[in-house]
């Protein structure tokens, strides 16, 4: 029989399980809360922070996708409170001086709460997944 050809990754290290030892569960919500503060603090750099966020939180979950979703939907879920109220501050400032009744500022902001939340959880949730690939790959 041949030998079979090995990369150097697969003889550095044994073949893992998938199965993590009891006391190493990841702990989600701290995870989550991780991949918050990255959203908030890199988002007025980075067009998709929300994908780099989740995709933190998924890194540091481990390597599950589904798992990595998770982590990376609740992480924008959390984020999505300051992103809220930042967007908020922003549509009162330009619309500053118009009639309140005419501006349907209730309604203003409940769309705009959908729209924030749904964009941060979905990228959150894509990034999550990409953040648990990459720790199975890496």
């Amino acid at each position: 029989m041949a030998d079979r050809e090995t990369t150097a990754r697969t003889t550095d290290r044994p073949p893992t399980t998938g199965t993590r030892p009891p006391d190493d569960d990841p702990n989600t919500l701290m995870n989550a809360i991780v991949g918050a503060v990255v959203t908030v603090v890199t988002a007025p750099a980075l067009p998709f922070a929300a994908i780099a966020g989740g995709g933190v939180a998924g890194y540091l979950q481990g390597t599950d996708l589904g798992e990595g979703a998770k982590v990376g939907a609740i992480s924008g879920a959390i984020a999505t409170v300051p992103a809220f109220f930042f967007a908020w501050f922003v549509a009162a400032f330009l619309l500053l001086g118009a009639d309140p009744v005419l501006a349907l500022t209730s309604v203003f902001a409940v769309l705009l709460f959908v729209f924030v939340a749904g964009y941060l959880v979905g990228a959150g949730a894509l990034g999550g997944a990409l953040g648990a690939y990459l720790h199975r790959e890496l």
